[in-house]
């Protein structure tokens, strides 16, 4: 719960310090941070991708401040899987310390690598581990187990630490029929139980949800009826990372003689990577270029896009807008959104839906066709988790606050007893010492946004700025001029809202101004408009970049 910010107690010996720096209260930005006789370990390092309440903002992170002072401390990062809420903000953490171990499956460690690869981190120590697998580092002895996801290679992990056992199952759910034939290690789990798990840290998305989550293979039903009736293009929406979803559409595009294309880089992106380790099979002569598209008849073609979640910048918002490249959709055409709807993307969602339908194109979603099953375990499976584990304590995670109550109050109908079914948020100090768990304190763990090049420069205070004023806010200079003897009298004075806290950030950028407006007069200029425009090209491109961002500029020039 929300409750005031407290300073935890010195961390005795032997007592395991678990502290949430995103994923409770949020659906992303997952990260834990776990501590025990001075050693720390993190589980996951993810982003939350901004709402409307955050104009300008590119991601949000986790509270990597928290441990700011302690990244010496930090024995690995164990990552449960590849989703971008679990492993979007590991450049930004291995940039404050890059040798940090980091380990994950294969697929989750090669999608990782190609993220590191774009903030050009290349030397870094990835260390490769599967089901089955069991390895000590520092305190943490670590067991790693296969659960079955919305993504290929998902582990949930078991720690053993002297403050007790600790099993964290990450994004999971039970399907008993799934696609690669992977099923969530229940006997793990059994065997663990029989063990003792002092803390069950168990993901709440689909707490709320009765029964049992739906087979992933249940789709393909409705996916079919959409392949067979679309006379004309086919565009499937879909997460960039969801292997299992892109191979359904790759199956049933070779059934009905369509070839395949995918639109986004990261898509191109992630389904290179799945296919060159196996975890998706491209039959021959299937999948075309982008560029060949033209070559086709559009009913003889399907493509694969971002852009699930409404995001601005995706292909399938840039489609809906009239403003992709290559690809356009009309009348007669079929979008079908494969994909759930994650909590806080409502309204982004359905502006894509609403833009396809102004086009005339058919939009098929989960809301009116069993087109995307969840990758989230249902009541129903958490129910059975519980009573098969009996954990003594309980830390519900990943979800909003309904969600972690919902779990809370399962975990309470099995038998777990309430003061032993924790639920707090980010930035609470749980500790486990001796069989129990006890919140001992509360942080700030604020979110921390990244807005182009900047990492944790941008405030409430500017994000309420842009909210009036636009995504990026604005900068103004003054500088007063004499156009007859062509020196420069006073300024540059630059001054920002909604950009940055502190304009001193500017400092660098004011001798530069000042040379090419004295340049721009001693080569005759003599019109301050003309002036105006050497200040805004100057100070956009130095915006540009250093921050990869564009402000509105509002150059003012006096001829004094």
């Amino acid at each position: 719960m929300r409750d005031l910010l407290k300073t935890p107690p010195k961390l005795p010996a032997d007592t395991l310090r678990v502290i949430p720096l995103g994923g409770l209260g949020d659906v992303g930005r997952n990260s834990t941070s776990f501590e025990i006789n001075g050693q720390l370990l993190l589980i996951d390092c993810g982003v939350l991708f901004p709402s409307d309440d955050h104009p300008g903002v590119d991601l949000i992170l986790p509270g990597l401040h928290l441990i700011e002072d302690r990244l010496d401390d930090v024995q690995a990062l164990v990552l449960t899987h590849g989703h971008e809420d679990h492993i979007g903000a590991v450049p930004y953490l291995l940039r404050r310390r890059p040798d940090i171990p980091v380990l994950g499956s294969r697929l989750t460690l090669a999608l990782v690598r190609e993220k590191l690869k774009e903030h050009r981190l290349r030397d870094v120590d990835l260390r490769v581990v599967s089901e089955g697998t069991r390895i000590r580092v520092g305190e943490f002895d670590l067991e790693f187990l296969a659960v079955n996801h919305s993504i290929p290679d998902a582990l949930a992990v078991a720690m053993r630490t002297a403050g007790g056992l600790v099993l964290h199952t990450g994004d999971f759910k039970m399907d008993q029929l799934p696609l690669d034939g992977r099923l969530t290690d229940l006997r793990g789990f059994a065997r663990l139980g029989d063990e003792g798990v002092d803390l069950f840290m168990a993901d709440s998305t689909n707490a709320e949800t009765p029964g049992f989550t739906t087979h992933e293979r249940d789709i393909e039903p409705a996916m079919e009826r959409v392949f067979a009736s679309a006379k004309q293009k086919l565009i499937v929406a879909c997460f960039a990372s969801h292997v299992h979803r892109v191979q359904q559409v790759m199956d049933a595009a070779v059934r009905h003689g369509r070839k395949v294309v995918y639109i986004g880089r990261s898509m191109v992106r992630n389904m290179t990577v799945a296919q060159e380790l196996g975890y998706l099979r491209v039959p021959a002569n299937t999948l075309i270029d982008l560029k060949q598209l033209e070559n086709y008849p559009d009913d003889k073609v399907v493509m694969i896009s971002t852009g699930s979640q409404g995001e601005p910048l995706s292909a399938l918002s840039r489609i809906s807008n009239h403003e992709h490249p290559v690809v356009t959709a009309g009348p007669g055409d079929v979008v079908l959104l494969a994909s759930s709807l994650i909590p806080g993307n409502e309204n982004s969602v359905y502006r894509v839906i609403n833009g396809l339908a102004r086009n005339g194109v058919t939009v098929v979603h989960k809301g009116n066709a069993l087109v995307h099953v969840s990758g989230h375990a249902s009541a129903g499976e958490l129910l059975y988790c519980y009573n098969l584990i009996m954990p003594k304590n309980v830390m519900p995670v990943h979800g909003e606050i309904r969600h972690l109550i919902a779990n809370a109050d399962l975990a309470v109908a099995t038998g777990v007893p309430r003061n032993r079914a924790i639920v707090v948020e980010d930035g609470a100090v749980v500790d486990l010492a001796k069989g129990k768990a006890k919140a001992v304190g509360r942080l700030d763990c604020g979110y921390i946004f990244v807005d182009g090049s900047t990492v944790g420069d941008i405030g409430d205070a500017e994000l309420s700025d842009r909210k009036i004023l636009g995504a990026d806010g604005f900068i103004t200079v003054v500088v007063v001029v004499n156009l007859h003897s062509g020196t420069l009298v006073s300024g540059p004075d630059i001054h920002a809202r909604g950009f940055v806290e502190d304009d001193s950030v500017f400092d660098g950028i004011k001798v530069e101004i000042a040379k090419v407006i004295e340049s721009a007069m001693s080569d005759g200029s003599e019109d301050v408009r003309g002036l105006q425009q050497v200040v805004r090209r100057t100070v956009g491109r130095w915006v540009s970049n250093t921050y990869r961002r564009r402000p509105m500029i509002l150059p003012v020039v006096v001829s004094a």
